[in-house]
């Protein structure tokens, strides 16, 4: 059985927990009326549930492959791609002179966690466009706008984003790629990318690249880096493809999941580009590319572990094994597969109010300018990102944990979910990276954004009080912690805040997502047991993290690399 998209936990969450209502207050999205986000999320899901979902399997088991130079695409992910973008959900946000819905970002994240949940690997195309036509719309020129940007939004053409190289991971400024002046206003770029997400397709009758590379004077590193629009069809008088660019596919990377999506070496040899923004200003314009990826690739994990928890919630209704002692016949008796099916519901439920939250500030942003807003989106950004992967592929784990041996045999599907998950923590800067970036530059305001944001789930649980006292004291509880921890951080020096970076990460996601249920359970007292679960049984694990956060970094470094196992 292919898993339902949860359009009904969406619009709970959009209207109890996130209060999106103020997204549609503004003139900007003032279109997103009640009935639009229905007629979204109702739309969005039947796509999913009736066209998408059923391609997830035919995608792992027939990966794409690469034939001549061409890469064609697993069955059915023509119809697929075809639903898609002839249902105008590539360009939910899009700006409307382009084509675009113009609708909040938070309704494309929705839609986006749908799909993931789907299919993972063919969201993943319409994902990298969407990303582009952000970069696009805030950095490309107009006439670069003109001729790609309805022809993206429509899903004609898609989008790429070519970073790494094999000497360049997340060290960005290592690159080697270079451009040169054509002296038509053009220039031919030549280097190798590698990890290149759909980097070539049969399914559009164009692919533009995004290319970082270095013009003749650009200085070392980051700073000296530029932004190169570069199609695989040189666009005609027309704006149609013409002659094919100097560009061409390698190989294909062989991957432990997400089968279905092409990841490519792309080789340019001189190809024709266009500067995209100003000269060597090309990570700046890639930063948009790449925060809009963050914040989707959390809401990709989230889209996993929801489909992983729906398949083996309905295995353990049906698979019984031995007397559990309650009315259910099926090991959902059991109470440790109900620990873990509710624990895992808690975490998916947590992390997508967090994925949520952070897109209502994104819009937020972009509607009002206000700097607080700004700062929200930029502080849960690393956050939703770290988080939803982090339950991607924690759920998807206890899902196969719950099929048993079953779970470990491919036929039954429980292990692609895991599979699939596994990228999301790597892609769009590691999650290592997301909790430096969290105490680091997210921190550099002296925590004001921070505190900000904890000082409004105290607010939340003291209103919470009458109604809920127990969890509410917890929650409370837990936020002061937390306050008290980041007061701690910002006085340590940087290695000893890198070091304790990922336990604050995830102890801050702990706080925010009880906060969520918090919320949850006073709008509907029919989800106390699952705020109860999480605030009872995840929550308290916030403590451990907090102490093992502010431990700083000269345990780490009083081992030698050969105390770590590596070569003397």
């Amino acid at each position: 059985m292919s898993p339902r998209a949860p359009a009904a936990d969406h619009r709970f969450i959009l209207d109890h927990v996130v209060g999106f209502a103020e997204v549609a207050a503004t003139d900007r999205f003032a279109e997103a009326t009640p009935d639009t986000v229905t007629a979204i999320l109702t739309e969005a899901a039947r796509m999913c549930d009736d066209v998408v979902a059923p391609l997830n399997r035919d995608g792992d088991k027939h990966p794409a492959r690469l034939e001549n130079g061409i890469v064609r695409s697993s069955p059915g992910y023509d119809r697929g791609y075809r639903a898609i973008s002839e249902g105008g959900w590539i360009g939910v946000s899009a700006a409307p002179e382009w084509g675009g819905m113009g609708l909040p970002h938070t309704l494309a994240t929705c839609v986006n966690e749908m799909l993931s949940g789907a299919c993972l690997s063919l969201q993943l195309k319409p994902l990298l466009t969407q990303g582009q036509i952000e970069a696009l719309e805030h950095h490309a020129d107009d006439t670069i706008k003109a001729l790609y940007l309805p022809k993206l939004i429509s899903g004609e053409w898609s989008g790429t984003m070519n970073l790494t190289e094999p000497q360049a991971g997340s060290d960005v400024g290592a690159l080697k790629s270079k451009a040169e002046p054509n002296g038509d206003g053009s220039y031919a770029v030549t280097g190798q990318k590698i990890f290149i997400t759909w980097g070539d397709s049969d399914l559009v009758s164009n692919v533009c690249h995004l290319v970082l590379a270095r013009l003749p004077d650009g200085a070392p590193g980051t700073r000296g880096i530029s932004l190169f629009m570069v199609p695989k069809f040189l666009p005609d008088a027309a704006g149609n493809p013409g002659v094919a660019n100097s560009l061409r596919v390698v190989s294909l990377e062989h991957k432990l999941g997400i089968h279905g999506s092409p990841t490519c070496v792309m080789q340019f040899d001189g190809a024709t580009g266009w500067l995209v923004g100003a000269p060597h200003k090309g990570m700046a314009a890639m930063f948009t590319m790449m925060n809009n990826a963050r914040l989707g690739v959390g809401m990709q994990g989230v889209g996993v572990a929801e489909a992983a928890l729906q398949k083996a919630a309905t295995f353990a209704v049906d698979r019984v094994q031995g007397p559990t002692g309650t009315a259910e016949a099926g090991i959902i008796g059991h109470a440790d597969v109900r620990r873990m099916l509710a624990e895992a519901r808690a975490q998916v439920f947590a992390a997508r109010a967090i994925g949520l939250a952070c897109a209502k500030a994104i819009d937020m942003a972009t509607a009002t300018a206000d700097p607080k807003w700004q700062a929200r989106a930029a502080l849960l950004t690393p956050i939703a990102k770290a988080f939803g992967t982090d339950t991607g592929i924690e759920v998807a784990d206890t899902g196969v944990q719950i099929h048993g041996g079953m779970g470990f045999i491919e036929e039954t599907g429980a292990a692609q979910y895991l599979r699939d998950a596994r990228i999301t923590a790597i892609y769009e800067g590691t999650n290592g990276i997301q909790a430096m970036d969290l105490v680091g530059r997210k921190l550099a305001d002296n925590g004001d954004a921070a505190f900000r944001l904890i000082g409004e789930v105290e607010a939340n649980a003291k209103a919470a009080r009458a109604a809920l006292p127990d969890l509410a004291g917890e929650v409370w509880q837990a936020a002061e912690t937390l306050r008290e921890a980041t007061e701690a951080l910002l006085a340590m020096a940087p290695q000893d805040r890198f070091a304790g970076a990922v336990p604050y990460l995830r102890a801050f996601t702990l706080v925010l997502g009880a906060d969520a249920h918090l919320k949850a359970a006073g709008a509907d007292p029919a989800r106390t047991p699952l705020a109860a679960v999480m605030i009872r049984r995840l929550l308290p694990a916030h403590a451990a993290l907090i102490d093992r956060a502010l431990t700083g970094a000269a345990d780490l470094y009083a081992l030698s690399p050969a105390d770590l196992g590596a070569p003397a």
